[in-house]
């Protein structure tokens, strides 16, 4: 819905054809970067990424985007170096709408590849969950595994954060109609919470008193390793809140313009000494 009306309000606002107007498709792969996860960038493990959306050409070089883009992502201690012992992992859906400006740096009507950047500004949706052993979903929010909500004013998270998209690739132009780019786009978020870890573990009797044994046993999964260690004392680092997470997509979207017609510049006109060229119509 916000997306058909940015796009009408998009149309009315500007008053030009359709012709300026392109729609888009994107696939390929989404990771994160946070307390699962030690790396800042890999492809290791990723999980699909697709979306849709449209843009506005002001010119050649510049255009309006909206997009609504859908992913996965998926992390596990059992890959890490660092945190194997503490044994956590996640999943979480991610659903994201998001509006920005995007700069070509060749006119893609002269020339055939060109780079571009883009920037703007989104909401997205997540929740994280772990997969229980019947295939359920056991969703992670709603059991405050590190006090959220009732110890040392620890608030709950927000399913619905702001984010900051920004990236660049390679854009190949088919045709003046079509055109395919290889991008790779980051998104910053305010929240350390992608995962459902960020700071210390509370006491284990009092997140039981609390939440439960179910909230107790997600918290802090090590015990179910082999010679794993038992629930940790209170204060003990789970993670670290001074660092937010990231996610981010890399993969291809393919632009096609609405109407499929080309772009043509208007030819100048020569004006002979003497002639009076015929008026233009409204």
């Amino acid at each position: 819905m916000k997306f058909r009306l940015l796009t009408i309000g998009l149309i009315l606002c500007t008053g030009v054809k359709s012709q300026n107007f392109f729609t888009t498709a994107f696939a390929g792969a989404a990771n994160y970067s946070g307390d699962i996860q030690d790396k800042a960038f890999t492809l290791i493990r990723a999980k699909p990424a697709w979306g849709i959306g449209m843009m506005f050409e002001l010119n050649p070089r510049m255009l309006i985007r909206a997009d609504m883009s859908f992913a996965k992502l998926y992390a596990n201690d059992k890959f890490s170096k660092i945190n194997q012992a503490r044994n956590l992992s996640f999943n979480s859906d991610i659903t994201e709408f998001s509006v920005g400006f995007e700069y070509v740096l060749f006119d893609l009507y002269e020339h055939k590849v060109s780079p571009y950047v883009f920037t703007g500004v989104g909401i997205f949706k997540f929740s994280p969950y772990v997969e229980a052993s019947n295939g359920s979903r056991i969703i992670l929010s709603e059991l405050d595994t590190e006090g959220q909500g009732f110890y040392q004013g620890r608030k709950k998270y927000n399913l619905r954060q702001i984010c900051i998209p920004f990236g660049g690739g390679l854009q190949w132009a088919l045709t003046d109609n079509k055109r395919i780019a290889f991008v790779i786009g980051v998104r910053k978020t305010f929240t350390d919470y992608l995962d459902d870890v960020s700071t210390t573990y509370i006491d284990e009797n009092l997140l039981r008193q609390q939440r439960g044994a179910q909230a107790v046993k997600m918290a802090y999964r090590g015990d179910e390793l082999s010679n794993g260690a038992s629930y940790p004392q209170e204060g003990a680092i789970r993670g670290n809140p001074k660092s937010k997470d990231w996610y981010y997509f890399t993969g291809v979207s393919m632009r096609f313009r609405i109407g499929g017609k080309k772009k043509v510049k208007e030819p100048s006109v020569k004006i002979r000494r003497g002639s009076i060229p015929c008026p233009k119509p409204f």
